[in-house]
């Protein structure tokens, strides 16, 4: 018998199949760790790609909108959230207004809200959450190339300064978690989702594991994101311990750029 263990909620289970079978477990290459992950994550906040810092950018007076994973994601928030709120110290907390990116999915409680942030940040600053079926909470942003007609939570993007975060790992059809996902799905309406997520766009060859290129769902979704600035996204790559291997911090402006180029 071979024993493999499949990671479950917070913990593991073993299946054990037996050697006739002939199986062959495919798992990613292990990365170590960073040793100081908090500073990493510091580190892109000061080097942006394509930008300035953000401390340079954002004024007293901005109102700041930080979209946040929901709970049925692994983002360390205990590392990212802490870095990036030092970066944003000259605003008042008054102007900064946490995003619960949760899709489709049902909003999390208050429980949840203190496992993903901590409770220093939800005592601290406004929370919103996305109500996908709310059409009121959401605006009009315009249609991709494919049609899609984008919608997005009208209280994010009254924001002066929008930053998505995240972490990145394959998907089985956006090719990619990560990226513009925070907003389109993340605080996208009901029907800009399952437009996305159409079984059009999702039976495409290219809507596949690790492949962004001509993947309608990864497109549409990046292209959605793009359609109002500025817009910056921190990302971070994870290993199985959930820890953090990679921290960036890149302008959304200046990926179009590159894509123009």
């Amino acid at each position: 018998m071979t024993d493999i263990r499949l990671p479950y909620g917070r913990r593991t289970l073993t299946v054990s199949l037996p050697d006739s079978l002939n199986t062959e477990t495919v798992i990613p290459r292990y990365l170590s760790g960073l040793k100081n992950e908090k500073g990493a994550v510091t580190a892109a906040l000061k080097n942006p790609i394509g930008s300035l810092p953000l401390s340079e950018l954002v004024k007293p007076n901005h109102r700041v909108g930080i979209v946040f994973s929901d709970i049925t994601r692994a983002t360390p928030y205990d590392r990212i959230m802490h870095a990036l709120l030092e970066e944003l110290k000259e605003i008042p907390d008054e102007n900064i207004t946490l995003f619960n990116a949760t899709g489709t999915h049902r909003q999390n409680t208050k429980e949840e809200l203190y496992k993903i942030l901590g409770g220093e940040a939800v005592g601290r600053f406004e929370i919103i959450q996305n109500n996908a079926l709310d059409r009121e909470s959401h605006i009009f942003l315009g249609t991709t190339k494919r049609g899609i007609e984008v919608s997005v939570l009208r209280d994010f993007m009254e924001c002066d300064i929008r930053i998505l975060t995240g972490f990145i790992e394959p998907h089985f059809f956006a090719g990619f978690s990560g990226g513009g996902k925070a907003a389109i799905t993340g605080l996208a309406s009901m029907e800009t989702v399952l437009a996305n997520h159409s079984v059009k766009n999702i039976d495409d060859p290219k809507a596949n594991w690790g492949i962004t290129e001509n993947n309608p769902v990864w497109e549409d979704i990046m292209e959605a994101a793009e359609m109002r600035m500025p817009l910056f996204l921190i990302n971070v790559a994870l290993n199985r311990e959930k820890e953090i291997t990679v921290a960036f911090l890149l302008s959304l402006k200046a990926r179009r750029s590159c894509l123009i180029k």
